[in-house]
């Protein structure tokens, strides 16, 4: 009989798609949650997963032999946590069953960061796959390219998502110190998660708690013009580093590698549609992509170096990107019509906002982008990084500031400081109104939110169908 895993907190991002992996590495696998939405609800009911409404202790019953105990906010309290603790079941946090059960004897690909980490380890994934080296993954997103955020693969190679969020309320060191990466990337690092983390430094300390993981024969890829990643390496650094510099609008972004090769991705169009590499003086090849921004283009040639270091040539890395897809709820279109185009974003940070909206506007130049914002990550509902988003929407024409019941500071600062048009909004239907007037004119709509934002998203489609 095979071992029975049980994830507390199931429909999470992590969690649902490590109870995916458990059930295809062979363990018998349940879970239990509260609501659960698409697409984590499809992909537990398509791979055959019981999911239990609510936390009581009898869907313990019979006693699994691991717990998985997913990183609520009050875990304390719930009926079944309480039940593990006084019945002494075994139990341990989702990053650590990762660790000891998925990643030990793998060749973990790891992208961290505070931006750009679905979009970069679903670039590795894909470029992998396409190097036929069946890659297992695990991301926080669900890649266009397969349609699902996690599998076990065949192949040694597994890409993670690397997150610095705290690993459950029993360990408060980041998830990705469990991960034991052989090739890491680093894409950028600012403050954030203003819930756990005091300030920059308290991150920093665990960013120096994953470089230490990193075998010396492994590679770390790093900004070149990062004084906060700077910092992190100059506590101690035993492994290959190769820095890359972001690439500056209409310019270059160059990766210098140990070795004294030089890597540049030269972009053939302001929006970052269209782009060539090349190493020292000869052009390898170009990609041309549906994705927009030079910050994906960053991200394209971080995941080449990446891919690279696992074996995968350069010019079929070229290639599998020219079909990358993007990743859902990344500047996603999900409605339009006569002129109105609806796009989803996740921004969960004022420098994403900020390099999204750019990216648009170097594409569609001078027609009109009205930006919807929910601030409801924990460090923007908390007001931490409010004068960065004073600045952040300037690409767009408008912004609508929308605010919900876990806001904790007054959204009209941002309206009286902001450099765009701005107005706040608090009701989800008005702000259906608003966004269907702008039917019959060009129009660029991005809503941006880390969350549901009160079902906006169905509630546009079916105004604009009716």
């Amino acid at each position: 009989m095979s071992e029975r895993v049980y994830f507390l907190g199931i429909g999470g991002t992590l969690m649902g798609s490590l109870a995916l992996l458990a059930k295809e590495s062979g363990f018998e696998v349940a879970g239990s949650d509260g609501p659960i939405y698409p697409p984590m609800s499809e992909q537990l009911a398509n791979a055959g997963i019981t999911v239990n409404q609510g936390f009581a202790p009898s869907h313990l019953d019979p006693i699994p032999e691991k717990i998985v105990i997913g990183n609520a906010e009050r875990p304390r309290g719930d009926p079944a946590v309480e039940f593990v603790l006084n019945q002494n079941l075994d139990y341990t946090s989702g990053a650590a069953w990762l660790g000891e059960n998925i990643l030990r004897d793998r060749w973990v690909i790891a992208i961290a960061g505070t931006h750009g980490k679905t979009t970069t380890t679903s670039m590795v994934a894909w470029i992998l796959e396409y190097a036929g080296l069946d890659p297992g993954f695990l991301i926080g997103g669900v890649p266009n390219n397969f349609g699902i955020s996690a599998r076990l693969g065949e192949s040694p190679f597994f890409v993670v998502e690397a997150d610095e969020y705290d690993t459950s309320y029993f360990d408060r060191r980041s998830k990705f110190v469990h991960y034991r990466p052989k090739t890491l990337v680093i894409n950028n690092l600012e403050y954030d998660h203003a819930d756990i983390f005091k300030d920059l430094d308290a991150i920093q300390t665990q960013f120096h708690h994953l470089i230490r993981t990193v075998p010396s024969d492994g590679l770390i890829v790093a900004p070149r013009q990062s004084s906060a990643v700077d910092e992190v390496l100059r506590q101690g650094c035993w492994t290959p580093v190769a820095r890359f510099a972001a690439m500056e609008e209409k310019g270059l972004q160059r990766i210098d590698m140990d070795n004294g090769e030089s890597w540049h991705a030269s972009a053939m169009t302001s929006d970052g549609s269209r782009f060539t590499v090349i190493l020292d003086d000869a052009a390898l090849g170009t990609v041309e992509w549906a994705l927009l921004g030079v910050h994906n283009v960053d991200n394209a040639l971080t995941a080449i170096a990446a891919a690279r270091h696992a074996g995968v040539p350069t010019d079929v890395a070229i290639e599998a990107l020219g079909q990358f897809k993007g990743v859902k709820r990344r500047l996603q279109l999900f409605a339009e019509k006569d002129g109105l185009r609806c796009y989803d974003d996740f921004a969960h940070h004022p420098s994403a906002i900020r390099t999204t909206l750019q990216g648009l506007r170097n594409h569609v130049g001078s027609e009109r982008i009205v930006a919807i914002i929910e601030p409801r990550t924990h460090t923007m509902s908390l007001g931490t990084l409010r004068e960065d988003l004073y600045h952040c929407t300037a690409p767009a024409d408008e912004v609508i500031w929308f605010r919900s019941e876990n806001i904790q500071w007054d959204l009209t600062d941002l309206v009286n400081a902001s450099l765009t048009a701005a107005s706040v909004e608090n009701d989800i239907d008005r702000l259906v109104d608003r966004i269907s007037a702008y039917v019959g004119n060009t129009c660029h709509v991005v809503i941006m939110s880390n969350g549901g934002f009160g079902g906006i998203y169905q509630k546009i489609t079916q105004r604009l169908s009716a």
